[in-house]
């Protein structure tokens, strides 16, 4: 599955920091670009997750608990 590619710029000085990350992985990343796109796919996937911390319902459970409390 081949999806579409677009063009990134960042600094040389970060660029270097992630290339010499990618020799020392011991193959782990094939090129820069490559770990690159780990990088930002974890954060971004960390992200979603954090946002999804409860479920509608889980929600409205804990919104009643707190109800019954007198917090709400």
């Amino acid at each position: 599955m081949s999806e579409e590619r677009v063009a990134v710029y960042i600094s040389k000085s970060l660029y270097e920091k992630a290339k010499k990350k990618v020799k020392e992985s011991q193959g782990e990343w094939k090129d820069v670009n490559d770990f690159v796109e780990f990088v930002l796919r974890e954060i971004l996937t960390e992200e979603e997750e954090r946002e999804q911390v409860y479920t509608p319902e889980e929600e409205e459970e804990i919104k009643r608990r707190l109800r019954a409390l007198g917090y709400l």
